[in-house]
C-alpha cells in the first residue's frame, strides 16, 4: 500500500507550507526529495525490523544510510553542513521512517532532535562536536540523575544515566544533572552537560517487550570526568526562547522552547507506526482467508464487517492525530519566525495534544491488532511488533495520557500545573 502518510490532499492541507517544511540553506535538498528517499528505504526497514528488535539496537549499517542520505542534517546549522529545516519537516521524515520500523524511527528521531538541541548550546560546544566530524550524532538521558560539582573552568560528574536511546550509534551524550548553588540566593537548577564517548561506558541493560530495537541502554561514568563550562545548558535556558546558541546563529528554529519541540520527536514515530499498521493490515486483508475452527473457514478477511470498521477507525485516528500535531507545530514555527513568545496556555495545550495524538495512534494500532486473529501472534508478523511498540511509546512519561492530562486539568482549573511544559 503506497498511500501518503496523510490521507487528506496536500493541496487542501492548511499546514503544507509550514515554515519548518522549507529550508533557506543554499544547496539543501528539497523536503520532497528527502521524503522520497525515506520511502525508498521502507522495504529495507521493514525487512530488518525483526532483526533490529532481536539485536536490541539500530544497526551501524542503517545509521550510516541515514547519514549518507543527510537525515541527521535536517535540523543541523548550515555552518556545519546542515539544512536548517524545522519540526514540521522533521515530523514528516520520522513518520515515514516509522512506517517501516518503529524502533529505527525512534533512534533516528532522537539522533536528529539532538542536532537541534546541540545547536542551542554555545558555539564552542558545537565546534567540539562537529568541526572534526560534521556527521557526529548524540544520545541523551534527560532526567537529572547526578550532581555536578563546580571546579575551575567547568564541572566534575560521575554516575549512571538510563534510557539513552540509540547510544550504540552516538559519539556524544547529553546528560541530565543538577547544578550546584553557587550563591545563597540561587534557585536550584538542572540541565545538560555534553560528554564525549571516550568518557563513558555503556551498560547493556535494555531488555524490554516493546521498543526493544531502540537500544535505550544506560550510560555509566565510574570515575569523575571534567566537563568544560561551555558544554553546559540549563533547562531554564532551553525554555527561555533565548538559548546561548542563538547568539551565533539567530535562526528562529533554535529559539523554540525545549518542551515545545522535543516531544514532537517522540510522537512522530508512533504516527508512522499507525500508518505502517494500516499498510500491513490492508495487505493481510487482501491475501488472508480464514480457516475456521469448526466451520466458517474459507472467507476472505476483508469481507468481515468488524475488519472493515477497524480499518476505518484506524485511518480516522491517524488523520485526527496528524492534524492535531501539524496544527500545533505549525503554530509554534510561525510564532518563532515572527518573534512571538509562546504562552504557557498554548504550551500546555500542545503538551495535551502530544499525549492525545499518541493515545489516538496507540488505540488505532490496538484496534487493528485485535482484528487479525491468531495469525497476528506470530513473531514474524509485523503487526504484533507494532502493537507492542505503540503501547511502549504511549507509556513514555512525556506522552503518558494520565500524567499529561492531569497537568492540563490543573491548569484549566486555575491550579499550579505540575509536569513538563
Amino acid at each position: 500500500m503506497n498511500a501518503p502518510l496523510h490521507s487528506f490532499n496536500q493541496f487542501l492541507d492548511p499546514f503544507a507550507h509550514a515554515p519548518g517544511r522549507a529550508s533557506a540553506v543554499f544547496g539543501a535538498p528539497s523536503l520532497n526529495l528527502i521524503l522520497d528517499q525515506a520511502r525508498e528505504l521502507r522495504p529495507y526497514l521493514r525487512a530488518n525490523a525483526q532483526l533490529t528488535e532481536k539485536n536490541r539496537r539500530v544497526s551501524e549499517e542503517t545509521t550510516q544510510r541515514f547519514k549518507d542520505l543527510g537525515f541527521f542534517k535536517l535540523l543541523q546549522p548550515a555552518r556545519y553542513g546542515g539544512y536548517e529545516y524545522g519540526f514540521t519537516g522533521f515530523m514528516d521524515l520520522i513518520a515515514e521512517v516509522g512506517r517501516g520500523c518503529t524502533s529505527t524511527a525512534w533512534g533516528c528521531a532522537l539522533g536528529l532532535i539532538h542536532q537541534w538541541l546541540l545547536s542551542t548550546l554555545p558555539k564552542a560546544a558545537q565546534d567540539d562536536v562537529w568541526l572534526d566530524n560534521p556527521q557526529a550524532i548524540l544520545c541523551g538521558s534527560y532526567a537529572p540523575a547526578a550532581k555536578a560539582h563546580k571546579v575551575e573552568g567547568g564541572y566534575l560528574i560521575k554516575g549512571k544515566w538510563s534510557y539513552a536511546s540509540n547510544v550504540d550509534n552516538s559519539q556524544w551524550a547529553l546528560l541530565g544533572v543538577h547544578f550546584p548553588l553557587l550563591h545563597p540566593d540561587d534557585k536550584p537548577s538542572a540541565g545538560f552537560l555534553l560528554v564525549p564517548k571516550e568518557n563513558w561506558a555503556i551498560e547493556d541493560d535494555w531488555f524490554v517487550m516493546g521498543q526493544a530495537g531502540t537500544g535505550s541502554k544506560s550510560i555509566v561514568i565510574t570515575d569523575e570526568v571534567f566537563v568544560p563550562e561551555h558544554r553546559k545548558i540549563t533547562f531554564a535556558e532551553l525554555s527561555s526562547g533565548q538559548p546561548p546558541g542563538l547568539k551565533d546563529n539567530p535562526h528562529p528554529i533554535y529559539s523554540i522552547p525545549f518542551l515545545s519541540a522535543v516531544p514532537v520527536c517522540l510522537v512522530a514515530p508512533i504516527l508512522g507506526t499507525l500508518q505502517g499498521a494500516i499498510d500491513t493490515f490492508t495487505e493481510l486483508c487482501e491475501s488472508r482467508v480464514t480457516r475456521g475452527a469448526v466451520a466458517g473457514g474459507g472467507n476472505s478477511l476483508r469481507d468481515f464487517f468488524p475488519v472493515q470498521s477497524r480499518l476505518a477507525e484506524a485511518t480516522a485516528a491517524l488523520d485526527a492525530a496528524t492534524l492535531l500535531i501539524n496544527r500545533d507545530t505549525t503554530e509554534v514555527e510561525q510564532m518563532a519566525m515572527s518573534g512571538v513568545p509562546i504562552a504557557v496556555s498554548q504550551r500546555i495545550r500542545n503538551r495535551r495534544d502530544h499525549a492525545y495524538a499518541t493515545r489516538l495512534a496507540q488505540q488505532g494500532v490496538d484496534g487493528l491488532f485485535a482484528a487479525v486473529g491468531g495469525a497476528g501472534l506470530s513473531l514474524d508478523q509485523p503487526l504484533q511488533r507494532m502493537w507492542r511498540d505503540a503501547n511502549a511509546i504511549s507509556r513514555h512519561i512525556s506522552l503518558n495520557w494520565d500524567a499529561v492530562s492531569s497537568m492540563v486539568g490543573q491548569h484549566l482549573l486555575g491550579l499550579e500545573p505540575k509536569g513538563q511544559y
